[in-house]
């Protein structure tokens, strides 16, 4: 191509003022605003230039709206959308882990719409706490003396240890320096809290006698971390919580326990290992337990701490404890989560409840379900997982609907490019799908997207 004749195709493109003298670009600005739509248009017509130059045609006008339509459309997505999770795991991470119950939506819709006694006493009329709204309901179904929420459990944690350790020692196992979700460490915590790291015993195996021996007069805290993302077996040692608790108690510390998953009820009951919950930890002794709202306990993000009031007030007057505080959203969620604990329906009420003790032979008809209205696939026997840093290694039966295709990555990558994305799972070169993880409501868009992206990659579309 001459530079004559490229120079002629690159002046026979319109102008961004007679794109915008349109009846689409018009549509397009009502939508998105003019000036995004000037900057999407300017992108399209100098993406058009360089085609032209690699020696495409030149667009016409609605090729050209219809290309700055596409680019504002991707930017107006955002990055933060719901999602199908079909992996099977419970508790996803990265999934967002636990979904509300439909009570706890309902009391986070109440309190978002309009004000609301956040930090208002209705009965003395002027300015009231926001401790109060979850402590009384996190007692009751724990057993605790006194509670706090905060943010997330390492803000409960960090909040804690600056508190009751800052400057002095915190003893911790070396077997229970984890690393938690994130690539956020347990050392590195602590070090944020000022306190000094004292290592005890070795990474398989800490008796009480090396707590002991390395209890000194700068000694403050025991922090026992509960190992809730990994599993040690083998030749393997960790003293109990309460001899934990006697030893600390004994040399006028505390045991601070970092029990993260927070489970309320018992795992053992389906046919899972036994997760500690939150009530054994306080019957054990320990002054002092933090665990998330958002794993087991199945509320939304939340660090909990519980224990003896008068360490818990003076967390709440510690200057960390605005900078980490819950809002109301938070609040109104957590409240309406454990309420199902309180009333004795958290089974029924609350998903990640309900997915845990749904059989599998309810699965398995649910996934024949699938199979019939989608014509395809193949309804095999697998495995679900807790996840979320709950029961490392333990899984439940279930049952998923496997999608055998020439390219599953392909399949996988189409299933999540959907409008409501379903995040699948590959296995054995197949395409796996676990009802346990879908919620109710969802099935009609799942497998309305599988059958429609199945005939397109049998036609080879």
């Amino acid at each position: 191509m001459t530079t004559d004749t490229l120079n002629r195709r690159l002046r026979a493109l319109p102008a961004v003022d007679a794109l915008l003298n349109t009846a689409a670009a018009a549509a397009l600005e009502k939508r998105y605003g003019r000036e995004p739509l000037v900057r999407a248009l300017r992108e399209a017509l100098n993406l058009a230039r360089q085609a032209i130059r690699a020696g495409g045609d030149v667009p016409d006008a609605a090729s050209l709206l219809n290309s700055a339509a596409n680019l504002l459309s991707r930017q107006a997505a955002p990055t933060l959308r719901p999602v199908i999770n079909a992996t099977g795991v419970i508790l996803h991470t990265n999934l967002g882990r636990a979904p509300l119950s439909a009570a706890a939506l309902a009391a986070i819709q109440d309190v978002a719409v309009g004000y609301a006694t956040l930090e208002y006493d209705l009965e003395a009329g002027q300015r009231g706490h926001r401790d109060r709204h979850a402590e009384r309901i996190v007692c009751e179904v724990t057993g605790a003396e006194a509670a706090l929420v905060v943010n997330n459990n390492a803000a409960g944690v960090l909040l804690a240890l600056l508190a009751f350790a800052r400057g002095r020692g915190a003893l911790i196992s070396r077997g229970q320096l984890v690393q938690i979700g994130g690539g956020f460490r347990v050392p590195e915590v602590m070090a944020q809290s000022g306190a000094t790291l004292v290592e005890v015993g070795t990474t398989n195996r800490t008796t009480l006698a090396d707590y002991e021996a390395a209890i000194d007069a700068d000694s403050a805290v025991i922090l026992a971390v509960h190992a809730s993302n990994f599993k040690q077996i083998g030749f393997t040692e960790q003293p109990p919580l309460a001899d934990l608790a006697a030893l600390a108690h004994r040399h006028g510390l505390l045991l601070v326990n970092d029990l993260g998953s927070g489970a309320l009820l018992d795992t053992a009951a389906f046919g899972l290992a036994h997760e500690p919950t939150v009530q054994e930890a306080l019957a054990a002794g320990c002054d002092l337990v933090c665990f998330s709202g958002d794993k087991l306990l199945g509320g939304p993000q939340a660090g909990i701490i519980v224990g003896r009031a008068d360490l818990v007030a003076a967390l709440k007057k510690h200057p960390l404890a605005r900078a980490v505080r819950m809002d109301k959203l938070g609040l109104a969620g957590l409240v309406a989560t454990l309420e199902s604990y309180r009333r004795g329906t958290a089974l029924a009420d609350i998903p990640v409840w309900r997915m845990i003790s749904t059989p599998a032979a309810v699965i398995r008809r649910r996934a024949m379900r699938w199979r019939r209205r989608i014509g395809a696939g193949r309804v095999i026997a697998a495995e679900s997982a807790v996840g979320g840093g709950s029961l490392p290694g333990e899984t439940l039966p279930t049952f998923a609907l496997a999608l055998d295709v020439a390219r599953p990555d392909a399949l996988a990558a189409a299933l999540r490019a959907e409008p409501l994305p379903i995040i699948a799972r590959i296995q054995d070169d197949s395409v796996l799908l676990d009802p346990r993880t879908v919620l109710p409501g969802q099935d009609n868009a799942l497998i309305g997207s599988v059958r429609r992206l199945l005939a397109a990659f049998q036609s080879g579309s």
